[in-house]
């Protein structure tokens, strides 16, 4: 890979993890949504972020 090219990737990776939320945030907030439909749950279960995807994974069914 060039230089030139690891610095766009490089770019383009600062400006996805200084966007706001990561990945496994969303993936909890959509989980805690679709089982509780709840504002409070889902911002709780985000801030818990990949604590609660893995913890959804273990115990359901």
């Amino acid at each position: 890979m060039s230089e030139t090219h690891q610095v766009i990737i490089e770019s383009q990776g600062t400006k996805a993890a200084k966007a706001g939320i990561t990945f496994g945030t969303a993936l909890a907030i959509t989980i805690s949504w679709s089982l509780h439909k709840s504002i409070l749950w889902a911002i709780i279960h985000g801030i818990f972020s990949w604590l609660y995807v893995i913890y959804y994974a273990v115990t359901a069914e």
